[in-house]
């Protein structure tokens, strides 16, 4: 039987009013899973996107194209769509908590080392394993929220966790922003990747403080008593493409890897949007245009946020579909602007949007797979999805030498509009108990 304190029935819900009531509802217990969770995430997405702020002097120092740098970007997302599913896989049978502990090593270790890089191969190399620690990261954190969180506040959990990623974007914006613009381009992006390695430290507070959700106890000893269904004892990635779990496999990295593909050709390269010279299709702010990057994340930080609200409230479809809709159409503006008042205006306005929609991931697939196989489908999903996405970077990078960085963002509202359609093929999932 389900754990009654963390699902329990949507009738037991407090008639509390007031916009912090629900608060109330959650325990010190599942507000540190949140702290760390939050924590992971927030530190993962500042590694990996200290890359993007330092493409510009790592291909200066290296002598590289902006395919060429948009490439080394696309390795690290397709390692780190393998750790995802590589860490999802492991969560589900040594457990979230491991899993999240094990990932966090690897980012950190790896970011640190990368700022000692001799040449690209090196540099490429160490990439490639803070890839697989920062996929790693996702789908063993999501789950941990999801699983350990009452069912009425999942989408509002996920999309605080989910938060993290634009808070990471920010100190990343920032830390770029002072180290880049007031150190040698030989030395700076250097110092940036070795303030990487001190995440570290919140390995020893998890291993410390924090224990496996139960509904994953139980499903780890039903699993080891083989008291599970037959096809709950197969290995778990084949578990994920049997029976009904196929077609929810399918459509779900389906949805994901349109997202990705709009969000990656996206974020990629608005730092460079804003850098390059205005001869070269940019707007011309130089390094310390990376400064615009905070109130484009600000309005980030808000969407995702919102995200899980307004997601518990009318459901995960629609509000899938509205975000992606509108951000197809601040794509195409946004990539037309070229004063500092238009990228004020409308670059929280794609903040909220074009990350908003990341915080249903996590809810959206906690509800369609069973327990025993969640960390496994999310990790497979999301991140096969990550892997798909890769391919925006170089795209938008091709379209970038031919036509500029204005136009080459707005060929990614495509892929924004057709996710928004494929979104309504799966079944609506809000309050949904969880499955073993």
């Amino acid at each position: 039987m389900m754990d009654k304190k963390l699902e329990s029935d949507s009738s037991n819900l407090s008639n509390r009013k007031g916009i912090f009531a629900w608060m109330s509802d959650i325990t010190p217990e599942q507000w540190k899973i949140f702290g760390v969770t939050f924590s992971g995430w927030t530190f993962g997405a500042m590694n990996i996107l200290f890359f993007t702020f330092a493409a510009v002097s790592i291909a200066d120092v290296f002598s590289l194209s902006p395919q060429a740098i948009g490439g080394i970007f696309s390795v690290m997302l397709f390692s780190s769509a393998f750790g995802g599913i590589f860490f999802g896989i492991v969560s589900d049978y040594i457990g979230r908590v491991r899993a999240i502990t094990l990932t966090i090593l690897f980012y950190s270790f790896f970011t640190g080392l990368i700022a000692f890089s001799p040449n690209i191969t090196f540099l490429i190399v160490c990439s490639i394993f803070l890839g697989i620690g920062m996929g790693g990261q996702w789908s063993s954190g999501q789950v941990f929220a999801a699983e350990s969180w009452p069912r009425q506040h999942r989408g509002k959990i996920i999309g605080m966790v989910q938060s993290g990623w634009a808070v990471g974007y920010i100190l990343a914006a920032i830390l770029a922003t002072l180290i880049l613009s007031y150190f040698e381009v030989s030395i700076g992006w250097r110092i940036l990747f070795l303030i990487g390695i001190l995440p570290v430290f919140l390995v020893f507070y998890i291993r410390r403080n924090l224990s496996e959700p139960k509904i994953w106890r139980r499903a780890s000893r039903m699993r080891k008593e083989k008291r599970l269904e037959a096809s709950g004892q197969e290995f778990t990635l084949n578990q994920i493409f049997k029976g009904e779990l196929l077609r929810y496999t399918v459509l779900c990295t389906l949805f994901t890897s349109l997202c990705m593909l709009a969000y990656w050709g996206l974020t990629f390269w608005i730092p460079q949007f804003l850098a390059r010279p205005i001869e070269d299709g940019g707007i011309g702010l130089g390094l310390r245009g990376f400064i615009w990057i905070v109130p484009l994340n600000l309005g980030a930080f808000l969407g995702l946020n919102s995200f899980g609200w307004i997601s518990d409230k009318f459901g995960r479809r629609p509000v899938f579909a509205s975000f992606l809709f509108i951000l197809a159409i601040l794509i195409y503006f946004f990539g037309q602007s070229t004063t500092f008042t238009q990228i004020l205006i409308l670059g929280p306005l794609v903040g909220f949007f074009g990350a908003g929609f990341y915080s249903g991931f996590g809810a959206m697939f906690s509800e369609l797979f069973p327990t025993r196989a969640r960390a496994t489908a999310q990790g497979f999903c999301y991140n096969v999805g990550r892997g798909v996405g890769a391919f925006a970077p170089p795209l938008v990078g091709y379209v970038a030498e031919v036509k500029g960085y204005g136009p080459a963002l707005v060929t990614v509202s495509v892929f924004a509009l057709a996710a928004a359609f494929v979104v309504f093929a799966l079944p609506e999932t809000k309050g949904k108990k969880l499955d073993i």
